[in-house]
């Protein structure tokens, strides 16, 4: 069985090969049946938050996406997922990696973008524990209070 190509592969030869078209966007991709339930999400947040030790050479950082096309956003959702994020919302991943893999991911995401002509956007966002803790969760019914663990909570 063949091995199959990573799409900034792909996107490499074409480039190479001297094709510079946006890459189709006709291609229905997204099924987030599968997505976790928003508590679950939020509980995989705070395992990070409250984990007791975690490497002094890892980081904490969100990769957000705003892409046009569904092939190139199908891929790129993939190759985050591949590379140990997960997906806390559709566009929205969090990934708790060593420098080492923030850095690939960030060379990886900006080849893709310089790639094919397009108006995307993905923002990589450092972040501490402390951010996440005072992170705001809007929707669902979430308790803030049980997820931050606040002592100081305020009844009105």
């Amino acid at each position: 069985m063949r091995k199959a190509i990573p799409y900034i592969e792909i996107l490499r030869k074409l480039s190479r090969a001297g094709v510079q078209k946006s890459p189709v966007i006709n291609r229905r991709t997204g099924d987030f049946s599968c997505l976790p339930t928003l508590q679950e999400r939020v509980d995989f947040l705070m395992g990070i938050v409250n984990r007791p030790i975690r490497p002094a050479t890892n980081m904490l950082f969100f990769v957000m996406y705003d892409i046009e096309s569904d092939k190139v956003r199908y891929h790129i959702a993939k190759y985050l997922e591949r590379e140990g994020c997960t997906r806390i919302q559709r566009s929205i991943f969090l990934a708790d990696l060593d420098k080492t893999v923030y850095d690939e991911i960030k060379r990886d995401l900006a080849e893709v973008q310089s790639l094919y002509d397009n108006h995307d956007s993905i923002i990589v966002c450092p972040v501490s524990t402390d951010q996440i803790r005072a992170m705001q969760i809007i929707g669902e019914d979430v308790s803030i209070d049980v997820i931050i663990r606040s002592r100081n909570t305020l009844f009105f």
